[in-house]
């Protein structure tokens, strides 16, 4: 099984001095790529001075991670692709136990390791954790990670599981999938991209894996932070994208109550007096109406929404059942 490891590369030249060399010592047989989404430093030099091995691939413009890979991957040829985060550190043995689950289940069509934080060893990491779930009116949420409480790592997810969505951090799928699911939807520039293409996969029959005897360890929010606004319009507006066009049942039976949840977010962010974080979750809804109609006509294309959900709403458990973790609820 041919194996393409493909990192998307902005302005992150210390990063990439920094990663490449566990990429490099613990993918060997794998092609690897840098996919340069236009820096402005030197970073694509750089590689190409210190690593001479690695391809590069260099896209014209930033039009953010789902353009930024859906370009490089038309120059990719592989069964697999490891879309891979510029600020993660692989482990040795990383890669093998993600291709034998590839080989033995042809129904699998993404995979996700253990992901654990990068400065925080023991503990795992917020972007995917041990693989990702929804609950039913689009709120994502991790076993080892619901909002911001974050389990350590005890060998409680040392399995191999299925789940619902795989982080992009360190993003394993077949290619013939991803090119069958037209790539990532552009529209959504970053953020939780990958949670639409997995469900969009999921939704064609496909599964998706987590496997927890690969690790890796990531940084996280090396591009946008959780305290940049931006992120928090990205992640509202874009979890609202994935809901309307992915499903099934009524959209206004859930759409009506996340709208609302929604509002309950923008008054704690409020009386938390990060007042830019209101504005996004306002901004990102106003962005979500201009584009429903969109939405509708994709939301129509696809004909085979299954359901998804087995938990009530992560909100309610969360804060008002003070289940934090996975295994409470």
């Amino acid at each position: 099984m041919k194996v393409a490891i493909v990192i998307l590369n902005w302005n992150g030249k210390e990063l990439l001095k920094k990663f490449l060399p566990s990429v490099i010592e613990y993918s060997k047989g794998c092609d690897i790529y840098v996919a340069d989404n236009a820096s402005t430093d030197d970073s694509v030099e750089f590689t190409k001075t210190y690593f001479p091995t690695i391809n590069i691939i260099q896209n014209k413009i930033n039009d953010g991670y789902a353009k930024g890979y859906n370009d490089a991957l038309k120059q990719v040829d592989a069964d697999v692709f490891c879309l891979l985060n510029s600020d993660v550190e692989v482990s040795k043995g990383w890669l093998q136990p993600v291709i034998d689950i590839f080989e033995s289940e042809p129904n699998t069509a993404i995979i996700q390791p253990k992901l654990l934080d990068y400065n925080n060893r023991g503990y795992f990491e917020y972007a995917g954790a041990a693989g990702g779930f929804i609950d039913k009116y689009g709120y994502p949420y991790c076993r080892g990670r619901i909002f911001n409480t974050i389990e350590k790592d005890n060998g409680q997810y040392n399995d191999i599981m299925t789940i619902f969505w795989a982080s992009g951090a360190c993003f394993f799928i077949r290619s013939s999938v991803f090119k069958a699911l037209n790539g990532f939807d552009e529209s959504f520039f970053a953020h939780m991209e990958e949670i639409d293409l997995c469900w969009r996969a999921y939704n064609s029959g496909y599964l998706i894996k987590y496997c927890g005897e690969s690790e890796v360890y990531h940084v996280g929010g090396a591009t946008l932070n959780n305290q940049n606004p931006k992120k928090t319009f990205l992640n509202f507006r874009n979890s609202l994208f994935t809901l309307v066009k992915n499903a099934k049942g009524h959209i206004l039976l859930l759409l009506i109550p996340r709208l609302i949840l929604d509002g309950m977010a923008g008054i704690k962010f409020l009386l938390e007096l990060k007042f830019k974080h209101t504005f996004s979750v306002i901004r990102a809804h106003f962005s979500f109406y201009r584009r429903f109609l969109i939405l509708i006509e994709q939301r129509k294309s696809q004909k085979n929404k299954r359901n998804y959900y087995k938990k009530k709403s992560i909100v309610i458990n969360y804060f008002v059942n003070n289940k934090k973790h996975y295994e409470t609820l």
